[in-house]
């Protein structure tokens, strides 16, 4: 029978996982749920489960563009919270959001191409293009998202440059780090501006399922568009564990099994194998919407005690962005306190927060993330960052 580590055997956290807080600091940097809103008893018995359900199948090779059971479950999920009826077909099983924006970057663009982003946009994300030799390229902005006919003038004017642009990378649904919720006719503009210029749109959409206070979340831009030229991401990362390392991508079956097709694909199948059958079971049985309905809850409470002691207690010249859904907030700083030196402050009080610059924003800010602390470490957070960021000179 095997056996634990024992005592010499045992591993610090760091050596274990990909990022520890300092001792002593609330953490407001990155994007992980508390371990409290990870339910491990219900992932494990789905594990349980899916090896029961399926035997040494569940512990094969996974179908190339990923087990039927996942996707079946998953095309049911998205079909129930979009405009446009998902099927299998429509679906690829991904690693997460990261490897299948780095498996599309590897397929569908070539070194010195230009990829059109938000400014502020999902910071990691750009650092995968840059390892695709890709060059990023801002679109013009407003509070509603990227500027349908700016975008086109960019497209444009790259082109006659002689410069091929691979396609464009958008965070419409609880935007990262800005949280911003693209209006529905926002979004058909740029879908119909992209159209023109025979654009493809990436949609990434890891918040989609985070919406709080009951906000209405509008179709996906690849239902929208049904399909013809987007493509979307979506993770359980956000949802569930990031350590499940599960996603999909979903666009038209012709390119789905495009994907499926890579070498990559026959020679090790379909990631997370284990894990997409585990899923299902939690989709199948209803205990996923379950946990949603719960997090959703816990998710507002914490934005919430953030949220209200900041308005409470900062500088009317500090500008909070709405928060609908999501894990962050944002939060613009006035002109006579610079970014950094607000990094610095807030580390000087033990508060580790994100600058904006990280994500390539061009204005002065900083992003907070509640999802990883409970709402009275929030409320001290808010309150210490409030004391340092409101001494003026």
């Amino acid at each position: 029978m095997l056996q634990g580590p024992g005592p010499a055997d045992r591993y610090a956290a760091a050596d274990i996982v990909q990022h520890v807080a300092p001792t002593r600091f609330l953490d407001l940097g990155p994007g992980y749920l508390d371990p409290e809103l990870v339910s491990i008893d219900t992932i494990g018995c789905a594990y349980s489960a899916a090896l029961a359900r399926y035997g040494d199948m569940a512990l094969a090779y996974g179908h190339n563009q990923g087990s039927l059971p996942y996707r079946a479950a998953l095309a049911r999920h998205l079909t129930r919270t979009d405009a446009e009826p998902w099927t299998p077909s429509h679906l690829l099983t991904t690693a997460g959001t990261s490897q299948a924006l780095d498996t599309l970057t590897s397929a569908i663009s070539h070194p010195g191409d230009v990829v059109l982003t938000e400014a502020p946009t999902y910071d990691l994300a750009l650092n995968i293009f840059r390892d695709h030799g890709l060059t990023v390229s801002a679109l013009a902005c407003d509070a509603d998202g990227p500027d349908p006919e700016a975008m086109e003038r960019t497209v444009e004017s790259l082109r006659s440059s002689g410069r091929r642009v691979a396609f464009a990378y958008l965070i419409p649904t609880f935007h990262n780090p800005t949280a911003r919720l693209m209006p529905t006719p926002r979004r058909k503009d740029l879908i119909a501006a992209a159209q023109r210029q025979n654009l493809l749109i990436v949609e990434d959409d890891a918040y989609a399922d985070l919406s709080l206070d009951g906000t209405e979340t509008p179709p996906s831009l690849t239902a929208l568009a049904k399909w013809d030229g987007v493509l979307r991401l979506g993770t359980f990362s956000k949802t569930l564990a990031p350590g499940l390392r599960l996603g999909w991508l979903g666009g038209s079956p012709r390119l789905c099994r495009r994907l499926a097709d890579r070498g990559v694909a026959h020679s090790g199948g379909s990631p997370s194998h284990l894990t997409a059958l585990a899923v299902a079971e939690l989709m199948h049985d209803g205990s996923f919407v379950e946990h949603l309905e719960r997090l959703r809850v816990h998710l507002a409470h914490r934005r919430d005690a953030l949220s209200a002691t900041l308005r409470e207690h900062l500088r009317h010249d500090f500008t909070l962005r709405p928060v609908r859904g999501g894990l962050f907030t944002w939060v613009e700083l006035p002109r006579w306190l610079p970014e950094q030196e607000a990094v610095a402050r807030a580390s000087a009080v033990g508060v580790a927060v994100q600058p904006g610059s990280r994500f390539g924003s061009p204005d002065s800010a900083v992003r907070l993330a509640y999802s990883a602390h409970p709402p009275t470490h929030l409320r001290s957070a808010a309150a210490r960052l409030a004391d340092v960021w409101n001494q003026k000179g």
